[in-house]
């Protein structure tokens, strides 16, 4: 959530830096709203100074002996008319601070401007795509030829956009979890933890992803309102919610692994075949919590331990810069790592790795402190590091033989007690 009193202050800059990633900010609303808050305020604050000199004014008469039947019954009005205008005050408090949630974060200085993904600026590749002399099939006719990938039966057991594993492959995928979290506890510090896979309505606020995406969440069918997770980012960076942290601890780094729900509503009929987009899917996820002015810093530190897993697969990916119009609601900058497909002939999208600044720290209140001095707001970050399902896409992709059969990078043969390869099983 934006800061109240930088939108108080200057509204009109607000607005037009909001501009750069194609959201219409409501001056007029905000400017009614504030002008109602403040002379409510003003009329409240007031009827309580008044409230309080006739109850000094009340126990003098009685002290007296007078009669105090007359001030009790102005009182008595007095204190309708100030309840009256504490609820209105308080409604519209409530109008300003949903309203308010419904902004995004201001883009950074550094977003290029553009609308949607083709505006997205290149920053760097790694890796050469690998050259084939047949021709390359996708990660769908791969697992199938294998018998390892089955869509057909995921299809009746739940519907549409999920995935049954068997065999070596869905070895492969436990294997990649694996890997990742060994790489990111023991080479780049994080502290790996474990959290529920549903989360309540307040972490959803927290992140962003409500009150605005509702419709991109699965919510369960119970009197609490609990949804399943759309990210490890919810309940991971919701652990500092209400809390403050002491100068000392940060930066917090968390890696964390959880299956992913999400309905894909905003998404309907694109990438259908296989894997790219599924209503279920795995990743392991990197959660930053640091000093203010440690973000931007953090941010390349964060996307480079993700580049790091692709590099130690030999996958060859690139990294973009997000525009202004293709950036998340809470980010004000985001990294993509996309990942060589050699099917599509392109690359697709593995990671994003975000700065949020205190954007998400504020609907937390997820605060920080220095000895003695006042409460500060954290800034938070995340980046997928990666999306499990796509990185064995592209393993499967890159991979590949003619005969069939698919090559496992050696990074990941130590967790597959030595298998080289994925084959047809014979069983």
């Amino acid at each position: 959530m934006l800061d109240p009193k930088l939108l108080r202050t200057d509204i009109a800059g607000v607005a037009q830096q909001l501009q750069r990633r194609g959201f219409a900010l409501d001056q007029e609303y905000f400017s009614k709203l504030e002008q109602q808050r403040k002379t409510l305020q003003v009329e409240t604050q007031e009827l309580q100074n008044v409230r309080n000199q006739r109850s000094k004014e009340i126990g003098i008469a009685k002290s007296r002996g007078e009669d105090i039947a007359p001030l009790k019954r102005a009182m008595d009005d007095l204190a309708k008319d100030l309840k009256d205008k504490e609820q209105r005050l308080q409604q519209i408090q409530s109008d300003l601070n949903n309203w308010l949630q419904g902004i995004p974060n201001i883009p950074d200085e550094t977003v290029p401007p553009g609308n949607d993904e083709d505006d997205n600026v290149f920053v760097r590749s790694w890796g050469e795509p690998p050259e084939f002399k047949f021709e390359p099939r996708d990660h769908v006719a791969i697992g199938e030829e294998l018998e390892q990938l089955d869509f057909e039966t995921a299809a009746k057991i739940t519907g549409s956009r999920f995935t049954v594993m068997h065999h070596d492959v869905a070895r492969l995928h436990r294997a990649l979890i694996q890997f990742m979290l060994d790489m990111h506890t023991r080479a780049h510090g994080y502290q790996e933890v474990y959290v529920p896979y549903i989360v309540n309505s307040d972490s959803l606020h927290g992140t962003g992803q409500l009150p605005k995406f509702k419709e991109d969440l699965f919510q369960l069918d119970i009197e609490s309102e609990y949804f399943l997770i759309p990210t490890a980012e919810v309940p991971v960076t919701n652990l500092w919610r209400d809390k403050i942290a002491d100068a000392e601890q940060l930066p917090l780094k968390y890696v964390c692994h959880t299956p992913c729900f999400r309905s894909e509503a905003g998404s309907y009929g694109k990438d259908t075949r296989g894997m790219i987009r599924q209503h279920q899917f795995e990743k392991v996820e990197l959660v930053q919590l640091v000093h203010p002015e440690k973000s931007w810093e953090a941010l390349e530190e964060l996307t480079g331990h993700a580049e790091a897993v692709l590099q130690a697969l030999h996958l060859p990916y690139r990294v973009v810069t997000l525009c202004g119009g293709d950036l998340g609601f809470s980010a004000a900058k985001t990294y993509d790592l996309e990942v060589w497909l050699p099917a599509q002939n392109c690359y697709r999208e593995i990671s994003s790795c975000s700065n949020f600044l205190d954007f998400q720290a504020r609907r937390m209140k997820a605060r920080w402190r220095a000895k003695e001095e006042k409460p500060q707001l954290m800034h938070s970050l995340n980046g997928s590091a990666l999306a499990v399902g796509r990185t064995l896409v592209a393993i499967l992709e890159n991979y590949q033989c003619d005969d069939g059969t698919v090559q496992i990078p050696e990074a990941l043969r130590g967790y597959m007690n030595g298998v080289k390869e994925l084959r047809p099983q014979t069983d």
